[in-house]
């Protein structure tokens, strides 16, 4: 079989086009000197592994004869998995943008020899990419001068896109800006299905933990009832695998019964991170069981045996979306026997199906409470026959042909995961999790990071072939702190210091204070971007702000955090009206608002108070400890022999010491009261 020149690549999302007719390039100057060379348009096609639509397109189009001669003949084609190379679906991303007003993947960008984009859009069936092609091959030609100047135009419009002007003085910041933060925000909550008011629905986890804080702090109860609402409608909704476990990447319609099937790492470790949080709140069980089924799909699915985690799992199986997660009556009733009746009426599955062509979609829309009283059973029998027919359907479905699994090891998305399991262990106190954690934490060191603290972007069959861009650095920071305070063992926070320290070596900006996504190392794009809003992945600047703030904390650094400040100060207009896209803003925001606690735990029973802190939801403590004092200022004289001493501290200064958690706590809880009520 013939193949083109993405056969040696390792993402699995550019080895499926590997024998397209296309004669597809990787990225890189060897495409860009053929296209300079015999002076020929771009084609910039960019997906990922999980794209629906990048399969259609590839099948109508990319894998048709008359299509690949077309393109083979008039352009260098350049294939992009954009999960590999967000620096360079964020430039093309942005022109197509301003071109037609919306993007999406496929991104398919016609750019001239030097890169600059001249004409864009996502996906185009097959007849009419042909003439999308050759019209712009006729344009460039009869009218280069226009040409140019719509590549220039283009360009300028990517590089401005996102600049913005920096606030005359120090901005300040107060209880009335949180409270602004959620009377803003407040209008675009869906008090029915939660989530926001739209349809299609993202989880947009940082949106929630932004709240958890905000209602911790004020007691506003508003804000905690639009995210457990929305807690309890994913996990109640199609999104969520009720046989497997773990999310979807959104739903398709307003109730969370529909999803886009494909399941990304990104979106699992922070929802766990999310229902963790939840359940250290609340307590509520179910809550629990959601972080322990999701780990549960994780480790059986995306774990790497060196313990990494994989991206992510295809929508798709046997060419049908969502085929592998779908039931028909006829098949529940052969797994499910005598309990099919009342497990149907559990999940909403029917005889003519509740979603396309008879299928159905596991969901529910009923309390279990209110199912049990009607069959005359216990909440506590339906919930054991429920816990069964998950496991007799687990095992019917892992026979089906599984979607594509994308392998590719990227370090941001697995940063997250590593931080998931160690929410997960500090909150539910189990100690595989906490293997899990360090597994991949040492994994990160081993396979993805230099000597000099260079980190790398990917890793597949043993190598590593892309520089990392800022993301990986901001969630590798903040999960080896993380890890730090699960652990008190030092190595992590050192580590996670020497990482900062690279990162304001080759991402900073000093004039505007913020950080490029690119390393200066990296050769350049015709745009050298910042990624500042928060979606459905943090924004890597705002992770930096929070990293930088918490780390100037445990070293006493206060040029980290006036650099946070700095950061912060730069998006704060943005953060008061953002809503869900500044919500990690908004945690630093709050933050400054109300100064977190530096809790020191020294003595040989460190790990247990440990323990009994993590039983509370205190999103403004940053621990530290150990049996001994370790080499952190904030710990330095705090040993006292004989006994495990607390010491509550806030800005260098700390309480008396206590020997019980609950008088810590007390203390904690007795320097809150000035945070007005916004509710």
């Amino acid at each position: 079989m013939s193949h083109n020149h993405l056969i040696h690549e390792t993402s699995p999302y550019l080895l499926q086009h590997a024998h397209n007719p296309v004669d597809w390039y990787p990225w890189g100057e060897a495409a860009l000197e053929k296209a300079r060379q015999e002076n020929k348009l771009l084609i910039v096609s960019i997906g990922y592994a999980a794209c629906h639509w990048c399969h259609v397109m590839e099948r109508e189009s990319f894998e048709d004869a008359e299509v690949a001669r077309f393109m083979n003949e008039h352009f260098v084609a350049i294939k992009v998995d954009r999960e590999e190379r967000p620096d360079i679906d964020q430039v093309y991303m942005e022109a197509v943008q301003m071109l037609t007003g919306s993007g999406g993947w496929p991104l398919n960008c016609i750019a001239l020899p030097d890169g600059r984009p001249v004409y864009g859009g996502t996906y185009f069936p097959r007849l009419q990419w042909l003439n999308v092609l050759a019209q712009v091959v006729n344009f460039v030609r009869q009218y280069p001068e226009k040409a140019e100047q719509q590549a220039r135009a283009l360009t300028q419009g990517v590089q401005g896109s996102g600049l913005f002007e920096i606030p005359r003085g120090t901005p300040e910041y107060s209880g009335q800006d949180l409270e602004a933060i959620f009377k803003f925000w407040q209008s675009d909550l869906d008090d029915v299905w939660g989530g926001h008011k739209r349809a299609p629905k993202f989880p947009l986890p940082v949106g929630w933990q932004f709240l958890l804080h905000y209602h911790y702090l004020t007691g506003n109860t508003k804000a905690l009832q639009a995210v457990l609402l929305t807690l309890d409608k994913m996990a109640d909704g199609g999104i969520y695998d009720q046989v497997g476990g773990g999310f979807a990447r959104y739903a398709t319609d307003s109730t969370w019964k529909a999803p886009h099937f494909e399941k990304m790492l990104y979106d699992n470790a922070q929802l766990v991170s999310l229902y963790a949080s939840a359940f250290q709140l609340t307590r509520q069980p179910r809550y629990q069981t959601i972080v322990q089924e999701t780990l549960d799909f994780v480790e059986r699915e995306l774990t790497s045996p060196e313990g990494g985690f994989y991206s992510s799992l295809d929508a798709d199986s046997e060419g049908e979306e969502g085929k592998y997660y779908v039931w028909r009556m006829p098949e529940w009733q052969d797994v499910l026997g005598d309990k099919a009746a009342l497990l149907a009426e559990v999940f909403n599955v029917t005889d003519s199906g509740n979603w396309e062509r008879g299928a159905n979609i596991l969901w529910k829309t009923s309390a279990d409470y209110e199912i049990a009283a009607r069959h005359g059973v216990t909440v506590e029998a339906l919930a054991e026959q429920v816990a069964a027919a998950k496991k007799a359907l687990l095992t019917v479905r892992q026979q089906r042909v599984s979607p594509a699994l994308d392998d590719k090891i990227l370090t941001a998305w697995n940063a997250l995961m590593l931080k998931a399991y160690i929410d997960a262990y500090r909150v539910l106190d189990d100690d595989a999790y906490l293997a899990a954690g360090l597994k991949s934490a040492e994994f990160i060191k081993a396979k993805m990071m230099s000597i000099d603290y260079r980190l790398a972007r990917n890793y597949k069959n043993g190598t590593a072939t892309i520089n990392a861009f800022l993301d990986d650095y901001a969630f590798t920071i903040e999960a080896f702190t993380a890890l730090y305070q699960a652990t008190f063992d030092e190595k992590w926070l050192h580590e996670a210091n020497q990482l900062t320290t690279y990162v304001i070596k080759h991402f900073y900006d000093e004039p505007s204070g913020m950080f490029y996504y690119s390393s200066d190392i990296d050769p350049p794009l015709i745009a050298r971007k910042m990624e500042i809003a928060d979606n459905v992945i943090p924004a890597s600047n705002s992770v930096m702000a929070k990293n930088l703030f918490v780390l100037g904390h445990y070293f006493y650094n206060d040029d980290y955090i006036e650099k946070a400040r700095r950061l912060l100060g730069n998006v704060k207009s943005a953060a008061l009206r953002g809503a869900a896209y500044y919500a990690n803003w908004d945690i630093l925001l709050a933050w400054l608002v109300d100064p977190p606690y530096e809790v020191a735990i020294v003595g040989k029973d460190y790990a247990a108070r440990r323990r009994e802190f993590d039983c509370h939801y205190l999103p403004n403590v940053f621990l530290a400890g150990g049996a001994e004092e370790g080499t952190l200022r904030l710990l330095k004289g705090k040993q006292v022999e004989g006994q495990t001493t607390t010491y509550v501290c806030r800005d260098k200064t700390c309480q008396v010491p206590v020997t019980e958690i609950r008088a810590a706590l007390a203390q904690i809880k007795s320097n809150m009261d000035h945070i007005a009520n916004a509710e």
